[in-house]
């Protein structure tokens, strides 16, 4: 599918950008996406007829808080931004970033370390967001179990049992494993995340520098980014030497991957159900 005349009309309008070719170029699961050459240089652009108003306002957001840490992360420049409008989809304009073959995990841990020392005084972010195609519950909470507990697992959960993708029998393991938590995750203040690190969030560009994309970004314990990173793979040994050379992990994290994990874990089910589901259950009857 061609990048539809209606945005085309915008960029040039609105943007001054005079486009020569458009291709399309991998944008994950949600978006279309595309490689747009202009006489201005080269863009990644995606957009969504079906996302939600704020969808890419937020990720525009989430992208600019990360680049404003000032790591030596590169995160891809925001150049526009624009809401859906009658049968105009929303979409994010951005640099064009070329992928290199491969890039020095080492700093790259180091880096997300040093992005994990931005701080500020209470957990969670100003505005809500998404993670993914689903919202981000946020707010500002003092304490950062409470803030995991009401706005990272419970919405999830509330979500799952709605649509029957879980059944409510699991809420008294769930209870049991709360009461648990302050055992379980050392303190910490409030650290910049990028909330939803995965593998296929990140890439390596043609110097070997780690960009960031796609973020869920909040302020939360910094174990969260970690685990995230090991549900999925794709982060080898050195990044890890890497974050630990700058902040080295509080003894057994790799007990607490699990509990941090739920998070994730719960908005697969809720976007996938299957064995998302069952891994879910698996985990929390352990409790």
């Amino acid at each position: 599918m061609s990048l539809p005349n209606s945005i085309k009309n915008i960029l040039q309008k609105d943007h001054g950008i005079e486009i020569t070719n458009t291709s399309t170029a991998s944008g994950g699961s949600i978006n279309r996406a595309y490689r747009i050459t202009a006489k201005q240089g080269e863009f990644f652009l995606k957009y969504n007829s079906s996302a939600p108003n704020d969808f890419f306002e937020k990720e525009a957001h989430g992208l600019q808080e990360l680049k404003r840490a000032g790591s030596r992360l590169k995160i891809p420049e925001v150049i526009a931004v624009s809401k859906p409008n009658g049968s105009i989809p929303g979409f994010l304009l951005m640099e064009w970033i070329e992928e290199g073959r491969s890039g020095d995990s080492q700093s790259f841990g180091a880096e997300l370390a040093r992005l994990h020392q931005t701080r500020r005084d209470s957990f969670g972010l100003d505005t809500d967001n998404y993670i993914g195609s689903l919202y981000q519950q946020n707010g500002n909470y003092d304490e950062w179990i409470d803030f995991f507990v009401e706005k990272r697992i419970e919405p999830q959960l509330k979500l799952a049992f709605d649509s029957g993708k879980l059944s409510s029998g699991i809420k008294e393991n769930w209870n049991r494993l709360v009461n648990q938590l302050s055992d379980m995750m050392p303190p910490c203040r409030p650290s910049l995340l990028h909330g939803d690190l995965w593998g296929g969030n990140y890439l390596f560009d043609e110097g070997g520098t780690a960009v960031l994309i796609d973020p869920a970004v909040y302020y939360g314990h910094p174990e969260m980014d970690l685990a995230f990173s090991k549900m999925f793979g794709g982060f080898d040994r050195g990044f890890y030497e890497g974050y630990e050379s700058l902040t080295p992990l509080e003894p057994g994290f790799s007990d607490r991957v699990p509990v941090y994990n739920m998070y994730p874990l719960l908005v697969h089910v809720n976007l996938f159900g299957g064995h998302y589901t069952s891994q879910f259950q698996r985990f929390l009857k352990s409790f």
